[in-house]
């Protein structure tokens, strides 16, 4: 047994001696995704820790990669001070508070792991040769992961389960937050440990020859490849019946045929070494049928693209299956033509097309986005004759669903930074109403202030119950009389106040689950829910679907040793027709404060 131990204890100090900074990344990973738990109700700092813990989670497999990749040339300090200059970059990169978080940044953060991850893949691998040695190194990564989820899955849980039974056994009362920070240690960290205790040595043990698994095998053989079979006859038939019926392909097809493709080339990588084998002559046919199959579906592939992007323009989403899609027809056109080709070009071509997409000037996938999205909207106003010396003429007639049409454009442009573009398209009132709504870290009010800025709005028949509720308070100053503490805030405003060491936070629960009301919180522990006061509020003017004009809005409760009072100057509802979900939206609220 003690020698047994000491075998252990070697091999994880191997293992920290060897990784270090792989392991301190999953360290500090843990730690973060601790603290974002810990920051609930701060949500600057939980902004900051989330910040944090995604840059930390990308250092994992970075490190990883160049750890690799120094086994095979050497300079393992200078791609570690590269490596940790790059994360030090990209948290700088992302902003600094929340409210200036949009889908952008989501984009860059998703394609920037993916790319980490293909980096692994392939970093060490750059010569010429070494081609089986690059599939037996992805192979037994592929392995060494499927074991470290199954590994940690069954470690994570028995722990847990461990500390549940001494919980309620032996009454020590503890709290959530343990199960959580259990949870993200071994979920990140453990893991983490785990996955570098299969690799061994790294980069020498990992690409070393071995026997073809038997479970593999099988798996591809049995399974993958006839479900691939499966899906190629439907796509064929749905592609005949689109020639007979001559009619446009659905938007979503695009992503089965992504499916179908990356699937089989994962196939055709499992089964790269069995190609050698004479006795495996159902390997050659799959392999050299396969990418002819792609080639009619790349067809129907490209057409349902252009068909939405015709139409509608381009946006991140379209853009990435656009490149998916071009970075296919490659693949294709390299395993037809070249019969020497490479298994390595798969990795690398689609680690290329995701670093053009993000840093290429002029054609990356934001601007490409931005420039599409402007035409599309300057577009659409000359389409419907609304613009007059290059301004939005708000005087004449527009449907509803235009409106609406025109609202999503300057949303998604706002968010991209494009104020300046969208404020020289109107004047007046609506502009200096628009600057302001820019301001907002989601411009929801976007829509409410183009929509009051036409004159003649008309709606269409199938938005008949589409409701549309502004309510305007008449008191246009608010009585502090009676209160010792007045807090300012908005529909997006979450952050903390303190006041004699007691702290109020107010949660607008419209953004995270439409359910319409606000929340004042007490010190993180006691609450006041506004909801039914806030359902009242708009139950009293259903089917209204103007502004609406009330003498005061507000509605007050006890919290704790105080008594508050929340007072809006207006407020906006929308809600499509037959949905229970609905967007409030309000401006310059005030909560009152006194002690009882």
């Amino acid at each position: 047994m003690k020698t047994k131990f000491q075998e252990i204890a070697g091999k994880a100090q191997d293992v920290i001696l060897r990784y270090p900074m792989v392991l301190l990344m999953g360290l500090l990973s843990s730690i973060g995704a601790i603290r974002i738990l810990d920051s609930k109700y701060d949500h600057d700092f939980l902004f900051i820790h989330a910040k944090f813990t995604i840059c930390c989670c990308l250092g994992i497999s970075l490190m990883f990669a160049l750890k690799i990749l120094s086994q095979r040339i050497g300079k393992r300090l200078i791609l570690e001070i590269l490596g940790t200059a790059f994360l030090i970059g990209f948290y700088f990169i992302l902003p600094a508070k929340e409210k200036d978080f949009t889908e952008v940044h989501g984009f860059i953060i998703a394609i920037t792991l993916l790319l980490s991850h293909l980096l692994v893949s392939f970093a060490a691998f750059l010569e010429k040769d070494k081609q089986l040695n690059f599939w037996q190194y992805n192979k037994n990564l592929f392995i060494n992961i499927f074991l470290t989820a199954v590994f940690t899955g069954v470690l994570t849980g028995g722990v847990e389960l461990a500390i549940l039974a001494v919980d309620k056994l032996f009454d020590f009362n503890f709290g959530d937050e343990l199960y959580a920070d259990i949870f993200y240690v071994l979920a990140i960290f453990g893991s983490s440990f785990i996955f570098l205790l299969f690799n061994e040595t790294g980069l020498n043990y990992l690409e070393k020859e071995g026997a073809y698994p038997v479970i593999l095998k099988f798996f591809t053989q049995f399974v993958l490849i006839p479900l691939l079979f499966i899906y190629l006859v439907i796509l064929y038939i749905y592609s005949f019946k689109i020639v007979i019926n001559w009619e446009l392909p659905r938007g979503w097809v695009s992503y089965l045929v992504l499916a179908y493709s990356i699937v089989g080339i994962l196939a055709l990588l499992l089964v790269y070494p069995l190609k050698e084998e004479k006795a495996k002559s159902w390997v050659k046919i799959f392999s050299k049928l396969f990418y002819y199959t792609i080639i009619p579906l790349i067809v129907l592939l490209f057409t349902a693209i252009f068909t939405r992007i015709l139409e509608y323009g381009y946006t991140e989403p379209r853009y990435f299956v656009l490149l998916l899609a071009l970075w296919l027809l490659a693949v294709v056109i390299y395993f037809v033509l070249n019969k020497k080709a490479s298994i390595k070009f798969i990795p690398i071509s689609l680690f290329a097309f995701g670093v053009f997409s993000l840093i290429f000037p002029y054609l990356n996938a934001f601007s490409v986005a931005k420039r599409s999205q402007q035409n599309q909207l300057i577009t659409l106003l000359d389409k419907n004759k609304l613009l007059l010396n290059n301004k939005i003429d708000f005087q004449k007639k527009i449907s509803d669903t235009l409106v609406d049409e025109i609202a999503n454009k300057f949303e998604f442009l706002a968010e991209r930074k494009q104020k300046d573009f969208l404020l020289n398209l109107v004047d007046g009132k609506t502009h200096d109403l628009l600057a302001e709504n820019f301001e907002q870290p989601r411009s929801s009010m976007i829509n409410n202030t183009l929509r009051n800025g036409f004159t003649h709005l008309s709606k269409t028949s199938h938005e008949s119950d589409y409701e549309h509720l502004i309510l305007e308070s008449q008191t246009k100053v608010t009585s502090i009389k009676g209160y010792e503490y007045l807090i300012n805030f908005n529909s997006y405003d979450q952050e903390l106040r303190t006041i004699n060491g007691d702290t109020f936070q107010i949660d607008n629960q419209t953004e995270i689950n439409n359910k319409g009301t606000i929340k004042v919180i007490l010190n993180s522990k006691e609450a006041v829910d506004f909801s039914s006061a806030m359902n009242k509020l708009f139950k009293n003017n259903t089917g209204t679907t103007q502004t609406v004009q009330l003498k005061e809005i507000s509605m007050e409760s006890d919290l704790g040793k105080y008594h508050i009072k929340i007072v809006f100057s207006n407020i906006s509802r929308d809600r499509a027709p037959y949905s229970k979900q609905s967007n409030i939206v309000y401006d310059n609220a005030v909560l009152l404060i006194k002690e009882k």
